[in-house]
Parts: C-alpha cells; sequence; structure tokens
C-alpha cells in the first residue's frame, strides 16, 4: 500500500495510525469542570514529554457521535488541572467501563464502581484504586482540528506524584510486574505485560562538557 492520507476516509486514517502505533501507554484522567462535577476518561494518545520540568500530555479526539469537544477537554480548559492515574492489570474493566460516552452530568467514578480520593495539589479527584497519580496544572492546549477525526494536543505540568508502596522499588523505580500496565492496541484489543526481554543501549559517541 502506498497512498496519501487525503485520499482516505479520516476513519481508515485511524484505523492504521491506531493499528500501527501499539502498544499505547493509557492515561486515564480524571478532571472537574467549574461547577466541581467530576469526569473519568481514558486515553490511550498518551504519553511523557520530558523529566525537568515533569511534563505530559495527551490527545482528547473530537467526539465522534456529535463532533463536539470532549467533556474531559471542556473541564481543563475552565480548570487548568487533570490528573493522570494509571492503570494496572485489575483496573482494565473498570478503566474500559469509563470509557462510555455519556452525558456531562455522569459521574463515572460512580458508574464505574471507582473511589475518588482528593488530591494533594490539584482540585480535580484521583481514583484511589489507581497504584500512581500524577496531578498536573495545565500547561498548554495546542487545538489541531475541530472537525471530525481531529483533536487537540493537552500539555501538563506534574506538580505531585504519587506512587504506592508495592509498585516501587527503591525511591526511584517501578515494579512492572506489580504494576502489571495494561496498553492499548486497535479495535477492542488491549496488552498486559507478558514477554520483557532487556538490551543495552549502545555507549554514547558524543563527549560530555568539561565540567
Amino acid at each position: 500500500m502506498e497512498t496519501s492520507p487525503k485520499s482516505l476516509s479520516w476513519n481508515s486514517v485511524y484505523k492504521i495510525l491506531s493499528g500501527s502505533i501499539v502498544p499505547r501507554p493509557i492515561g486515564w484522567v480524571s478532571t472537574i469542570n467549574s461547577e466541581g462535577q467530576p469526569n473519568l476518561a481514558p486515553f490511550s494518545f498518551f504519553n511523557v514529554v520530558c523529566a525537568n520540568p515533569p511534563t505530559v500530555l495527551f490527545c482528547p479526539m473530537i467526539r465522534t457521535l456529535d463532533g463536539q469537544q470532549k467533556d474531559t477537554l471542556k473541564n481543563i480548559e475552565a480548570t487548568g488541572a487533570f490528573v493522570i492515574n494509571i492503570v494496572g492489570g485489575d483496573l482494565a474493566g473498570k478503566m474500559n467501563a469509563t470509557s462510555v460516552e455519556a452525558p456531562a452530568n455522569v459521574n463515572e467514578f460512580e458508574f464505574a464502581g471507582l473511589t475518588p480520593e482528593p488530591s494533594r495539589e490539584v482540585k480535580p479527584p484521583r481514583v484511589a484504586e489507581s497504584p500512581i497519580h500524577l496531578e498536573c496544572k495545565l500547561k498548554q492546549i495546542i487545538e489541531i482540528s475541530r472537525e471530525p477525526g481531529g483533536g487537540s494536543v493537552v500539555i501538563g505540568t506534574v506538580v505531585h506524584i504519587h506512587v504506592e508502596q508495592h509498585v516501587l522499588v527503591g525511591e526511584d523505580k517501578i515494579n512492572l510486574s506489580a504494576l502489571n500496565p495494561v496498553g492499548r492496541l486497535a479495535g477492542n484489543l488491549y496488552a498486559r505485560m507478558t514477554d520483557v526481554f532487556e538490551m543495552e543501549r549502545p555507549p554514547s559517541q558524543i563527549r560530555g562538557k568539561s565540567m
């Protein structure tokens, strides 16, 4: 296949991209609106940007059913804060339940049987059952398109990190077996970490600065 994206429908482009760029980590994003109504939704267009300052991003697409922005994005625009909750293997079903497209007044915490826990530095609650929380303040929203298939890049600065002791090794390493993270594939497919291998990175060929 050799083709220009312009010759395909956005649905076909989405299937190719989401089926090729795998597995994708899942950012389980909790927010509140200006009235304090909580919202919780998973996003697999999610990743880390850098560590200094600690920065993450996720990309909410335009909602398919009505062509509107998702409540998560609207809430962040209104309040300037959100929490990334990391999905361990035992939370896959509840995470999937919160992917429901529902009216803004639906509380996905209640819908999925999850416990909202007060955050330390931001107003949106975090998911008590999640082993890792990244509390974030909004850095920037980059709107790519409001057309069907479009979306935005939401960039947040991590202002507080919480890691449960059972997934922590020493002071700064994550026990992946204990975390058992869930990754997103294509369609209805997900993946767990079942085949892990190690490779040492080649030594740097760049000379460091003299101190």
